[in-house]
C-alpha cells in the first residue's frame, strides 16, 4: 500500500521545462496559479465594476466593499487619511492578491502559492523595500533616529540601536513566515485528516462511523479555513500598513 506525504501537495511540479543557461525558469504549477490568481482577482473586480450603478447589485457591493475596507479600514485608520490617495493603491493589489491566492487553494486539487516560503518572503521582501523607499524619500537621513527613541541614557544607545535594527530587519521574516506557516499547516491538517478518514473505511462499522465523524469535522474545518484565508490577507495588509506608518510618521 502506498504512503502518501501531506507535504506532497505543495510540491513542484514542472508543466514546461526552460533553462537560460544555468538559471531553471521553467513553468510550473506554481507560476500557473499565480498568474491565475492575478487573472481571477482582476477579472472578477472588471466584472463587478462593469456597467456600475449607483444602485449596486451584489458582485459591485462586494467590491465596494473592500474598496471601502482597505481604503477606510486599513490605509486611512493605520497610515493617514491625507496620504491614502498614494498608498492605497499598493495594498488593495497586495490585499487583493493574498486573499485571491488563499481561498482559490482552497478548491481541490489547485495549488496554493503562498503556502510556499519563497513566495510570501518575496511579498515580504518587497513591502520592506518599498517602506525604505518611502522612508528615506520622506525623512532622508533623518529616518535612522527612528532606531534611537528619544530621552534614552547615553551608555544604553548602542545596544538599543542594535536591538531596534535586529527587529527591523526580522520584519521582512515575520510577515512571511506568519503567512506560509499559517496557509501551509492548515492544508496539510486537511491532508491528514482526510487520509485518516479514508484509512478508517477498512476498519468496518466502527470505521464508517469515525470516518463520518472526521469528515464532519472537515467540513466545519473547511469553513474556519475559508476565513482564515481571509485573515491572513487582512493580517499581512495590516503589518503593511503598520510599516508604512513607521517609515512616514516615525515614533
Amino acid at each position: 500500500m502506498s504512503i502518501y506525504s501531506p507535504l506532497e501537495q505543495f510540491a513542484l511540479v514542472t508543466f514546461v521545462p526552460l533553462s537560460l543557461g544555468s538559471l531553471n525558469i521553467s513553468i510550473t504549477n506554481a507560476t500557473l496559479f499565480l498568474v491565475l490568481s492575478f487573472l481571477v482577482s482582476y477579472t472578477m473586480l472588471r466584472f463587478a465594476t462593469y456597467n456600475a450603478t449607483v444602485a449596486p447589485n451584489n458582485w459591485q457591493y462586494v467590491a465596494e466593499s473592500m474598496y471601502s475596507f482597505v481604503n477606510d479600514k486599513l490605509v486611512g485608520d493605520l497610515i493617514d487619511h491625507k496620504s491614502s490617495r498614494d498608498y492605497f493603491p499598493f495594498v488593495f493589489v497586495l490585499f487583493t492578491f493574498i486573499l485571491t491566492s488563499n481561498e482559490l487553494g482552497m478548491i481541490p486539487y489547485t495549488f496554493t502559492v503562498t503556502s510556499h516560503l519563497f513566495m510570501t518572503f518575496t511579498l515580504g521582501m518587497i513591502v520592506f523595500v518599498g517602506v525604505n523607499v518611502v522612508a528615506f524619500s520622506t525623512h532622508g537621513l533623518h529616518f535612522f533616529s527612528f532606531f534611537l527613541p528619544p530621552g534614552c541614557p547615553i551608555w544604553i544607545v548602542p545596544m538599543l540601536i542594535g536591538i531596534e535594527l535586529i527587529s527591523y530587519i526580522f520584519r521582512v521574516i515575520s510577515i512571511s513566515v506568519r503567512l506560509f506557516a499559517n496557509v501551509m499547516a492548515g492544508h496539510a491538517l486537511f491532508k491528514i485528516l482526510a487520509g485518516f478518514a479514508w484509512t478508517m473505511l477498512s476498519l468496518g462499522i466502527i470505521g464508517y462511523i469515525g470516518s463520518f465523524a472526521i469528515l464532519s469535522f472537515i467540513l466545519a474545518f473547511t469553513a474556519l479555513e475559508v476565513a482564515i484565508a481571509f485573515i491572513q490577507a487582512y493580517i499581512f495588509a495590516l503589518l503593511t500598513c503598520l510599516y508604512m506608518k513607521d517609515a512616514i510618521h516615525l515614533h
